[in-house]
């Protein structure tokens, strides 16, 4: 049976709440292309903030708190003879208790292990 893009969103999401509760960034990380560029920004930055695949999620964990993530699929995009999807669509990060959505962009593409995520673009909507 062939993985669906809803079923790998899904399991990368649930691979983020796991984290959270275990502080332990591997299970995240190993949906991640070697290659992976990350963006992260909100209202108040000009520039957004770039991460690659090394950095530290387990800080990142440890710094959420109680956290808990989840992802509306808005669109899919094929592109590269269905080698990469584009993803976009609406995360919401409950941290503590209060709500953090945000509009976001996933390429994930297809590698000899499987599909894995090249980039993402998050831009909090607050």
């Amino acid at each position: 049976m062939e993985l669906t893009i809803e079923k790998l969103m899904e399991d990368y999401f649930n691979s983020w709440n796991e984290g959270f509760i275990s502080k332990n960034g591997e299970g995240i990380r190993s949906f991640m292309s070697r290659d992976f560029t990350g963006y992260w920004g909100h209202s108040g930055l000009t520039k957004p903030q770039e991460y690659g695949y090394d950095y530290d999620l387990d800080a990142v964990l440890v710094n959420e708190g109680s956290a808990y993530k989840s992802f509306d699929i808005l669109s899919v995009t094929e592109r590269g003879n269905g080698q990469e999807l584009m993803v976009f669509g609406k995360e919401t990060n409950m941290i503590n208790g209060q709500a953090f959505p945000a509009q976001c962009l996933f390429v994930w593409r297809k590698e000899a292990t499987g599909w894995k995520l090249l980039r993402e673009y998050i831009e909090l909507i607050k």
